[in-house]
């Protein structure tokens, strides 16, 4: 349970099971009246199954894994996408060491109607750990390596699929190392788009502190309250421990996953990935667990506070019940934000993982609002088009 509440402590994806269960363990025991029944069945691999359903066949699409040596590491890269003439899209997943790729199948398949989708396991998580030697690899973590690898992989994604520019997708700690990356080489980018934008460390713990504690109160939860209360001043020295013991808190209030104490059925969802095997599923948690405590260091200092202009269109995405990332702890750097195009859509009903929580909205929301900005020929066209935008506030 411990290592466990330590694996959420930036709480982007490494989605967890309530009880601690590792992700390759088995669901819990059915009740005893129905284990007859299901013994009677024949056995169904699951992962079959979703591999099958998620097979591109069109004659222009592209499905395909493969390692591509990234900053001097064999790093995974999954490409899907129906039509390869569509927009680019790179995910940057969060964490850090909280790898997308296996929960991909619950929310992807719609995107890779409208864009070449890219998945990336960075350096430190996922399959890519599983690649590579953690004693040698988890020294070299770093917000700057990181952030070039994210430039390494646009250079090499653009050229192999052809492609001028790519839209940027970050999530979580993915918006801290992508921010950056798009600010530095907007060359390569034809949008940024952020679920969870981190701007100030520091400020987004409180906001979030702030919140958790609230929601405490009202519930007249005294157990929650004498807990937040204990790690007063919060943040102060910011360590996975204690960013652990308040993330408890903020989970069980809905907010990681909203209107649930935790996000259980998609952390489940990553057995049924045809991406990950047991062995590299095994690794997961010691990858995700390695990456937070190399980079907590740089972590609790992010302060992008001065990027104030951004080259490329920049786009957050909202979960209106997030206590993960608070929105309202960026809402003053994007206001005073300058960039060629911006907006803010929101979810109500998401928290920390609105791709999952509201895949219809949110497929929405890119397909009408930011794919323009990749499509279109130029800044002038993408903005008309974008004015149809669904969620345009």
């Amino acid at each position: 349970m411990k290592t466990r509440a330590l694996l959420i402590a930036l709480a982007a994806t490494a989605i967890l099971a309530a009880c601690g269960q590792n992700v390759s363990q088995p669901a819990d025991k059915p009740a005893p009246e129905t284990e007859a029944v299901e013994a009677s069945r024949p056995a169904v691999d699951g992962r079959a199954i979703v591999a099958d359903i998620g097979k591109i066949n069109t004659p222009n699409g592209i499905e395909e894994s493969f390692a591509a040596p990234i900053g001097g590491v064999d790093q995974w890269l999954s490409i899907r996408g129906k039509d390869r003439d569509n927009p680019v899209i790179l995910i940057v997943h969060g964490g850090p060491g909280s790898a997308e790729l296996a929960i991909g199948w619950t929310f992807q398949r719609g995107w890779e109607d409208y864009f070449t989708v890219v998945q990336w396991d960075q350096r430190g998580a996922g399959k890519t750990y599983s690649l590579t030697d953690p004693d040698a690899v988890i020294p070299t973590l770093s917000v700057d390596r990181m952030k070039a690898d994210v430039i390494e992989v646009a250079e090499l994604v653009r050229q192999r699929l052809g492609k001028e520019k790519v839209i940027l997708l970050g999530h979580s700690w993915g918006t801290i190392i992508g921010l950056q990356a798009a600010v530095e080489r907007p060359d390569l980018f034809a949008a940024y788009a952020a679920h969870g934008q981190v701007i100030n460390m520091q400020r987004n713990e409180e906001e979030g502190f702030r919140l958790t504690l609230e929601a405490a109160k009202a519930d007249g939860n005294t157990e929650a309250v004498e807990a937040l209360e204990a790690l007063e001043p919060y943040p102060d020295d910011l360590t996975v421990e204690r960013i652990g013991d308040q993330r408890t808190w903020s989970i069980h209030y809905g907010g990681l996953a909203a209107y649930r104490q935790d996000a259980a059925p998609w952390f489940r969802a990553m057995r049924l990935s045809a991406d990950y095997d047991d062995a590299v599923l095994n690794g997961y948690d010691a990858g995700s667990l390695a990456s937070i405590t190399a980079l907590m260091p740089e972590l609790r200092a992010v302060d992008m506070d001065a990027i104030t202009t951004s080259p490329v269109p920049v786009f957050l995405l909202h979960g209106r019940q997030d206590l993960t990332t608070p929105p309202t702890a960026s809402a003053a750097w994007f206001d005073r934000l300058s960039a060629p195009a911006k907006a803010e859509y929101w979810f109500d009903h998401s928290a920390h993982l609105a791709f999952m929580e509201e895949p219809g909205a949110v497929l929405m929301t890119l397909v009408t609002c930011i794919r323009p900005y990749a499509a279109e020929p130029d800044m002038d066209a993408a903005r008309a088009k974008a004015a149809a935008c669904v969620q345009a506030e």
